[in-house]
């Protein structure tokens, strides 16, 4: 009879020696999660808390708990989730919920990258602080978070319940001094 403990063990990837030789550890990350087995976890082991990774496999079906490890590294299980995908934000944004309604729609799902993106910060520049303005995307916008971050902007977004689109509301900040 096998091991049922070894058959669930979360698969572990350790990405600081690709890290450390100056490469760029997202392809093998999303290899991995190619590989695991139906209900299986991926722990990661990073030099830093890999805070935009958790974006990207929350739009995957995975929840995620970090842990720092010592030094200044981390260790961040990532476990399959049944359920659909709970809204992610922006570490500053306050209470979505409480929002008020966008005053822009944009349907972005038929551009490639980076279009989405430009249009995203174009028309966030354009309005008021304080307005929202919410998108349609094609896929999860990674590379747009830590801009609209910069831009002292904030964001909430998660993927549709079919789980081809990506909706995002960005709520525009003043830029950090």
């Amino acid at each position: 009879m096998p091991d049922v403990s070894t058959e669930t063990a979360p698969k572990v990837l350790d990405v600081r020696p690709i890290l450390q030789n100056g490469g760029e550890p997202f392809q093998e990350i999303m290899q991995a999660v190619t590989t695991l087995a139906p209900g299986q976890g991926l722990k990661l082991v990073a030099p830093f808390r890999p805070q935009p990774l958790f974006q990207v496999m929350e739009g995957r079906g995975f929840d995620h708990e970090a842990r720092e490890i010592g030094n200044g590294h981390w260790e961040v299980l990532f476990t399959p989730r049944a359920d659909v995908a709970p809204v992610e934000t922006s570490a500053d944004a306050d209470s979505p919920e409480t929002w008020p309604d966008p005053s822009l729609h944009l349907d972005l799902s038929d551009l490639d990258p980076p279009e989405p993106m430009v249009r995203i910060l174009a028309a966030a520049e354009e309005l008021e602080a304080g307005k929202v303005l919410f998108a349609v995307l094609s896929r999860e916008p990674i590379f747009l978070f830590p801009e609209l971050s910069k831009r002292g902007h904030q964001w909430a977004g998660n993927f549709d319940e079919t789980g081809t689109a990506y909706r995002i509301l960005v709520r525009v900040g003043r830029p950090k001094a």
